[in-house]
């Protein structure tokens, strides 16, 4: 069943056409760790921007790999765009999704601050 999320004021909304994940990853990089992100990865091709494209700014460090995307009006990071071996995917900000509960999810943990 798909699942949708946004952003903290509404402007930037989305949906994916999955069911809801039962796991999360959580990562120890400077990035992840200071926004306290759990995230899930998903095919591009699942993915839909509902709203807000024009509210959405990027933000690109290290290998400039990933796109994090921001909300401009209240600064959340609900996805980001990125690829894998298999192709495009986006990062979900599992926070950003309200009928995910957070405490019922096997958590991954990922030493990204080794990389």
């Amino acid at each position: 069943m798909p699942y949708t999320g946004s952003c903290h004021c509404g402007a930037v909304t989305f949906s994916v056409a999955a069911d809801a994940p039962n796991d999360g990853m959580t990562c120890n990089c400077s990035h992840c760790s200071r926004k306290g992100f759990v995230l899930t990865f998903v095919p591009a091709d699942q993915f839909t921007l509902e709203s807000g494209a024009d509210h959405l700014a990027d933000y690109l460090f290290y290998k400039h790999a990933i796109r994090h995307q921001f909300c401009k009006t209240c600064g959340t990071e609900a996805f980001a765009l990125g690829t894998s071996p298999n192709g495009d995917m986006r990062a979900i900000n599992l926070r950003c999704v309200p009928s995910i509960d957070i405490d019922t999810l096997t958590i991954t943990k990922v030493d990204g601050a080794s990389f």
